[in-house]
């Protein structure tokens, strides 16, 4: 069972939730702007910070100038390695000792043999062929560069503004166009039931910096509009629109790139100090300011794109992948080879075992999800099982055999588990690798709410998580191992 500590936590989060969902909809927001808002006043926000002083640098941009829709890019300092020639042909493992694979189990129940065994073994069930080890290994799964001489384009300052007598003026990572290493792209999604919720709240910084290390993966954390400022299906298109920005940011990354570098140290529009050695050419926007994103184009590889939804966000991240499916080579370069759904918002209006019993669980519980879900969905296309709420309702396309691989995340006092366990199964009934990871003793957003990021079950999803995408054979040659 969870702690008293949690216990109580959950009480005065319900009773704050309840006490914002009533405010939302007793206050009702002007709905004709699409502007909308991607946070609350009450939400703790992280400033990015542009340097590695925690291994990872983050960045945040307004991508959309008709809506609030913004993202925060997280870096980790992996990505400042030199690339291995062919790493993706030659023996990752010859770092690591061989790792045990888990037993998968089509129960709910825990294998008591796993119950006695090391703390690793009784935290979570898995369903389906996860090819998970049980004890995933201790050491650090990426190079950490502690101090700045160690780091290529760790520009901190602008030498021509400290030239000009103008001091030293901050201006954080700036990569270097030639060697980079490139690591897969991430979409994040966070959670908070459509009306709260944010992605560059500190609980979501602190995830996803955990996620951009254990993972080596580039981070994109989307700050979707919320509800019911912007009812559905704002936050679906929303994060569409961010997997079609990585597409355009990739195309004019070549571009740029296929325009070269001129050498010289005058003339050339976009400004710049008499002493540059180098002119590069850039593809500008009205403004005079470069639309290519500079780590993105220096160190993402679109073609191996990840989703990760957490909570409502794992609905979200199933619709882009979808969608993704759909759009088949239109959305050349960037490609979506796996997904993560952390225990997704799912109901519909046939309850489940879970739903009936667990129905006033921790933290979220039913009637305060479906109170969040009157808020989101547009009053007369209001149902349990609309497409944006239930995965197995039948006539959702595109067919689920065209699924990417899925890892699906629940927790023991979730109500929401079975309806994710069931879409999981009908996805490995078409051959979709699927696996499932129970956590014992979890609750909703075990993982990500502020209160339990520290804990040692949180830490332990993140490792998982790492290791799935690591071991995951449709992926295994697209994806870096961590260490390299």
């Amino acid at each position: 069972m969870p702690s008293v500590a949690v216990k109580l936590y959950s009480v005065f989060f319900k009773f704050l939730l309840k006490h914002r969902l009533q405010n939302r909809i007793q206050s009702p927001p002007d709905e004709s702007s699409p502007f909308g808002v991607t946070s609350r006043p009450e939400e703790t926000i992280a400033a990015s910070n542009p340097s590695f002083t925690d291994g990872v640098a983050t960045k945040d941009i307004h991508i959309d100038p008709f809506t609030s829709l913004s993202i925060r890019i997280f870096l980790p300092d992996s990505a400042l390695n030199p690339p291995e020639p062919d790493s993706r042909t030659h023996n990752h493992h010859h770092h690591h000792p061989p790792k045990p694979k888990l037993r998968a189990y089509h129960t709910q129940k825990p294998d008591p043999d796993q119950a006695n065994g090391s703390n690793h073994s009784f935290r979570r069930n898995s369903y389906g062929p996860p090819n998970i080890p049980a004890n995933p290994k201790e050491e650090p799964r990426r190079n950490s560069y502690g101090s700045a001489n160690d780091i290529e384009g760790l520009n901190l300052m602008s030498t021509s503004a400290a030239a000009a007598g103008g001091g030293v003026v901050y201006r954080g990572y700036s990569p270097s166009p030639d060697n980079c290493r490139k690591l897969p792209v991430m979409l994040q999604f966070h959670g908070g039931g459509w009306v709260s919720g944010s992605n560059d709240s500190a609980a979501n910084d602190l995830f996803c910096r955990r996620i951009a290390k254990h993972c080596d993966v580039i981070v994109v954390a989307v700050g979707y509009r919320l509800a019911p400022e912007n009812r559905y299906p704002a936050a679906f298109e929303d994060g569409l629109k961010v997997l079609n920005w990585l597409g355009k940011q990739a195309n004019l990354a070549e571009c740029s790139k296929s325009m070269g570098n001129t050498r010289g140290g005058s003339g050339g529009g976009g400004g710049g100090g008499g002493g540059s050695e180098f002119k590069k050419s850039h593809i500008v926007d009205t403004f005079g300011a470069s639309m290519v994103e500079p780590w993105l184009a220096a160190h993402g590889d679109p073609s191996r794109c990840v989703l990760l939804g957490v909570s409502c966000g794992a609905n979200i991240a199933d619709y882009v992948a979808r969608k993704a499916v759909e759009a088949g080579k239109l959305l050349d370069p960037v490609k979506v080879v796996a997904q993560v759904l952390m225990y997704p918002f799912f109901i519909g209006s046939v309850p489940t075992h879970s739903e009936l019993k667990l129905a006033n669980s921790y933290f979220y519980d039913k009637a305060m999800c479906i109170f969040a879900w009157k808020l989101f969905l547009p009053e007369d296309e209001f149902s349990l099982d609309h497409p944006a709420a239930n995965p197995l309702i039948p006539g959702r396309g595109p067919p689920l055999k065209l699924m990417p691989p899925t890892l699906t995340i629940v927790a023991e006092h979730d109500w929401m588990r079975d309806r994710a366990i069931a879409y999981s199964e009908e996805l490995r009934k078409v051959n979709v690798d699927a696996p499932v990871l129970d956590y014992k003793d979890a609750v909703h957003e075990f993982a990500t709410l502020d209160m339990l990021l520290k804990t040692p079950q949180a830490q332990a999803c993140a490792e998982d998580i790492a290791i799935w995408l690591e071991d995951e054979q449709e992926i295994n040659t697209l994806l870096p191992l961590p260490g390299d």
